[in-house]
């Protein structure tokens, strides 16, 4: 049953995170939009075809088959043609003059006042900045929500003991060696480690930065507590050569060749006591400044990325585990996660904390300038903004509306490019899937 059960699972909260975010940054363009007295006239979640819709007032909401976007459809979008204004010829003079025909045909008799085009640059600028500024904000309640749930944590107390060296093959050392060195500086299960080489410990990730920083060789104290009493030991940290990482059929990662990949490192042969504990939310904007900038190297480095995974794809050289993924790896990864061998806590977690990234995305993404990420249409309207101030400050009469619609010829040129690196990335997830377990 659990074989069924948790791979439906995992991927009921991705298509549940999935639709949350979209929707949130959709509700993001459309409640100032109507508050700004714009007749929305779809808020649809999903692509495709519709499977589910219902009126409420004037605008229909529903539900698309494919889970990769949505949009809120809001009349006058695009304004019509500037007088003196000639479009060029060809498609894209077509496409340009089509979308303008089709926007002014979405306007009611007696509504020209509702129309996007007729707001003023600063609330066009707050509608369409809404969606993005929506994601960010569950980037940030996603990564606290992750934070309360108290999850296995690392901590400066020792669980176990090493007796010997580990193994580059990973197979159990021989335990009579007794040639590790912390079993033989004295070092016993129970014990809290609060100092090493001089530096605090608090935590296990202090305590292994603070190991990290010995060099080959020397000999420093540690400073531990056994049973209410202050104990100062001496330990000499051994580097030696070890499997860089385990899959999660519990085998060494291996190289295209074949051989164990490995590192070589300090080694001193202690475990540490696992407790439940939930992070501090004052750490939230770290975390999500991280998550931030993470994304954003993501999103430039994108159409590399996408190339690389292409080349992989077609030459069957292995996939890296940095890269990126598209809706299904994601949906892989939820599976992955939710079948884990954890506890529940940390399964719902890292659930949480992919939505976090998910939104994160879906902000760095939509900053893109170019249409049709919403950036385009907010550079549209800073564009616009600057226009009508020159003109204020210089006496003149104020310009029309920004013509969006001929930036709409970009839009034609970016979607073909999306929809191929979707289906690059939708093949390699299928194919050759990123794993986070290695």
């Amino acid at each position: 049953m659990n074989a069924l059960l948790t791979p439906l699972i995992g991927i009921l909260v991705i298509a549940a995170g999935i639709g949350l975010s979209i929707g949130v940054h959709e509700l993001g363009h459309m409640i100032p939009a109507k508050l700004f007295g714009v007749r929305v006239s779809k808020y649809m979640i999903g692509m495709g075809p519709t499977i589910w819709s219902r009126t409420v007032g004037e605008t229909e909401y529903g539900l698309k088959l494919l889970p990769i976007g949505g949009f809120c459809r809001m009349v006058g979008m695009v304004p019509p043609k500037p007088q003196g204004r000639v479009d060029g010829k060809g498609y894209f003079g077509e496409v340009i003059a089509q979308s303008r025909e089709d926007s002014v045909s979405e306007i009611l008799p007696g509504e020209e006042g509702r129309a996007f085009y007729n707001l003023s640059a600063p609330k066009k600028l707050l509608i369409m900045a809404g969606g993005i500024l929506a994601n960010l904000l569950l980037a940030f309640l996603f990564t606290a929500i992750a934070f309360l749930i108290p999850t296995s944590t690392p901590t400066n107390q020792i669980a176990n003991v090493n007796t010997c060296l580990p193994t580059v093959d990973g197979t159990p050392c021989d335990p009579e060696l007794m040639d590790a060195p912390a079993a033989l500086a004295g070092l016993e299960p129970g014990d809290i480690v609060t100092s090493f080489a001089g530096q605090p410990v608090t935590d296990w990730a202090t305590l292994v930065t603070a190991i990290s920083a010995v060099p080959a060789g020397d000999t420093v104290p540690v400073v531990v507590e056994r049973a209410g009493q202050v104990l100062t030991l001496e330990l000499t940290p051994v580097y030696v050569e070890r499997p860089a990482g385990f899959g999660a059929d519990g085998e060494p990662v291996r190289d295209a060749d074949g051989q164990i990949i490995t590192v070589t490192g300090p080694f001193v042969g202690i475990g540490p006591q696992i407790e439940l504990r939930s992070t501090p939310l004052r750490l939230v904007p770290q975390a999500v400044g991280q998550l931030l900038t993470a994304t954003l190297g993501a999103v430039i480095g994108f159409p590399v990325a996408v190339f690389r995974t292409a080349v992989a794809l077609i030459t069957g050289a292995p996939r890296g585990t940095d890269g990126v993924m598209s809706v299904v790896g994601m949906g892989r990864v939820a599976v992955e996660v939710a079948g884990a061998d954890a506890q529940i806590n940390d399964i719902a977690a890292t659930m949480v904390s992919l939505v976090a990234s998910l939104n994160m995305a879906l902000f760095a993404f939509n900053l893109i300038p170019l249409l049709p990420f919403d950036g385009g249409h907010v550079v549209n309207a800073i564009y616009e903004g600057i226009k009508r101030q020159i003109a204020r400050v210089r006496g003149l009469p104020l310009p029309g509306p920004a013509d969006v619609a001929r930036m709409l010829p970009v839009a034609y040129a970016v979607i073909p490019l999306l929809i191929i690196s979707f289906l690059v990335l939708i093949l390699a997830d299928v194919i050759d899937p990123i794993s986070i377990f290695g």
